[in-house]
């Protein structure tokens, strides 16, 4: 069934049909969390979390407006709050390895050292300049994309992406 169809579906409160659009985004949602919490007990909560305030705000998504990106604004909010709750709670949690994040994105890396020591240093990056890369290229979101999950500008995406290879470029010992 068409995106368009189970959103409308779903509107009318048809619960099978948005499990259908939770099936369809869900291991992209947990990884865009994971990539925020580093952790996969915080990314299922703020998977879950999203997707239910997503149902809920159902009747606030604009017509024609693409699904994914306002669905990953939702997730990444939900996940920026348990990152910021977890702050409070305790100082420092106990961080799960990045590749976990990105199952399918290992397939584009080379297998071994290369992908480890890639994976580290984006795990090294300042949060902002993290979060466009990981959205851009562990996740394979466009630019447009990125900037509505991450509810920043595109020419900011463009900018911390840049930004962002450069520091990789120079953490990894390559030349730009």
């Amino acid at each position: 069934m068409a995106e368009r169809e189970l959103i409308e579906r779903a509107r009318g409160g048809d619960t099978v049909a948005y499990s259908a659009l939770v099936r369809r985004h869900q291991a992209v949602a947990f990884r865009a969390a994971f990539v925020i919490t580093r952790s996969a007990e915080d990314a299922e909560e703020a998977t879950q979390d999203g997707f239910v305030k997503a149902w809920k705000a159902l009747d606030r998504f604009r017509d024609g407006s693409p699904f994914r990106p306002w669905l990953m604004r939702i997730v990444t909010n939900e996940a920026l709050n348990k990152v910021r709750s977890r702050r409070r709670r305790r100082a420092r949690e106990l961080m799960v390895p990045l590749e976990v994040a990105a199952p399918s994105a290992e397939s584009e890396f080379e297998s071994g050292a290369d992908a480890t020591a890639l994976l580290a240093a984006i795990d090294r990056l300042p949060e902002k300049h993290r979060l466009a890369v990981s959205y851009l290229y562990l996740l394979d979101f466009s630019e447009a994309e990125t900037a509505t999950a991450l509810g920043i500008a595109l020419g900011t995406v463009k900018s911390r992406a840049a930004r962002a290879r450069a520091m990789l470029a120079a953490d990894l010992g390559e030349a730009s």
